[in-house]
């Protein structure tokens, strides 16, 4: 009996809000699959969390949920643009294969969102640290900051990739 109760509200849930999403959804992407992409990937979502029954505000939640993943969305199409503008201009006997540019923007995604939500210096130190390998005291002056400072940046980068990493 539970079960046929959670499938009516979901149901309803859906039917009264899904029309309404893709239509806010598609308002902001500007096209209308992308929006029904998101429109799907938000009731999963919902679906998922198991929370659904204790909506009070469906379009308020709904819309959290759905701006999530639509900024995700948008950052990850920033990435692979990004990615093929860099390796465009590769000669034609360097250009990476289709399976290493899916292996390599897939990893590209993976940094991303493990260095989401450090603060700009803190990234940048940790960038240039990992990908560039300068020095303490050469990031310090890249940035303008003193070296104890970027010690600091580094030392949050490093904690906030471990506590991601366990999330």
């Amino acid at each position: 009996m539970a079960n046929l109760v959670q499938s009516h509200a979901i149901h309803t849930l859906y039917n009264d809000h899904q029309g309404w999403l893709h239509g806010w959804l598609r308002s902001k992407l500007g096209n209308t699959w992308d929006a029904a992409d998101l429109v799907h990937d938000t009731f999963v979502k919902v679906l998922l969390k198991d929370e659904w029954s204790f909506i009070r505000e469906p379009r308020a939640y709904l819309t959290t949920i759905a701006h999530g993943l639509m900024v995700n969305s948008l950052r990850r199409k920033d990435l692979e643009r990004a990615y093929l503008d860099a390796i465009a201009h590769l000669p034609e006997d360097e250009y990476p294969s289709p399976e290493t540019r899916a292996l390599v923007l897939e990893t590209l995604i993976e940094i991303d969102v493990m260095l989401d939500g450090l603060a700009p210096n803190v990234r940048h130190a940790f960038l240039l640290l990992q990908l560039e390998g300068l020095r303490h005291a050469e990031i310090a002056e890249r940035l303008g900051v003193s070296v104890s400072s970027v010690r600091q940046y580094i030392a949050k980068a490093i904690q906030h990739c471990v506590l991601r990493h366990h999330e």
